[in-house]
């Protein structure tokens, strides 16, 4: 009969901490990782079987854990309130990062290149969210902003805030990015009517439209690439 212990019985070369320490986190496992987070399993399971419990819930997905609600975490026996909130923590912390390393791009050259920026920030929400790139005459990143935040039926765009920004960090052009939650890619009239309106706009202030890219967890739809604009 296979015996748990806790990680303080295990040998050195075993215990998640140390070998961390000693081989660097590379070699770890993502359940050995998760287990230095939680710290401590149960009187009758180790913190590693217990991470692994919790991995296989979500097969082992670490972006369908990052979705996985407090109280959903905290069903596991060994997981209360204060190991729930630092596996969110943490994996929040890894989406951000995320985030912030594909912002590192140094320049625009197609739709892909937003997906990759924004699909991190909007891909998995519930809800609606407008985000708009602000783009110098490089096609480069030099800001990037939420402009509207919605239900999961839609959002508000308010052209004039848009622009004010625009002008005030000095971008010759500007990419409209929205998630859609429903996992749909194909644009609205409501999106092909806020795309014209904010088209236009532009045109009046010289800067640019260069494309709308519609956002979801696995995929993406371009105004550019369908040849609206």
């Amino acid at each position: 009969m296979e015996q748990n212990f806790s990680i303080k019985q295990w040998s050195e070369d075993d215990k998640p901490r140390e070998k961390l320490m000693l081989k660097g986190k590379a070699v770890l496992s993502d359940a050995e990782l998760i287990a230095i987070l939680i710290g401590s399993g149960s009187r009758n399971e180790s913190a590693v079987s217990l991470s692994k419990r919790v991995l296989a819930s979500v097969d082992h997905n670490l972006n369908a854990l990052g979705k996985v609600s407090l109280q959903q975490l905290m069903s596991f026996k060994g997981i209360g309130e204060a190991k729930a909130v630092t596996i969110a923590a943490a994996l929040e912390l890894g989406r951000r990062r995320r985030a912030e390393d594909v912002v590192d791009l140094q320049k625009i050259t197609s739709s892909k290149a937003v997906f990759e920026i924004m699909q991190p920030i909007i891909g998995e929400l519930p809800h609606e969210e407008f985000w708009v790139l602000y783009l110098n005459n490089s096609n480069k990143v030099i800001y990037k902003a939420q402009l509207s935040k919605g239900g999961i039926t839609g959002t508000v765009v308010d052209i004039r805030l848009l622009f004010k920004t625009a002008l005030e960090k000095g971008a010759t052009s500007i990419i409209l990015a929205h998630n859609h939650p429903s996992g749909k890619l194909m644009a609205s009239d409501a999106d092909k009517d806020i795309t014209k309106k904010l088209k236009f706009a532009g045109d009046q202030l010289d800067i640019k439209v260069l494309d709308h890219v519609i956002i979801t967890e696995n995929g993406y739809w371009s105004f550019q690439d369908e040849g609206i604009f």
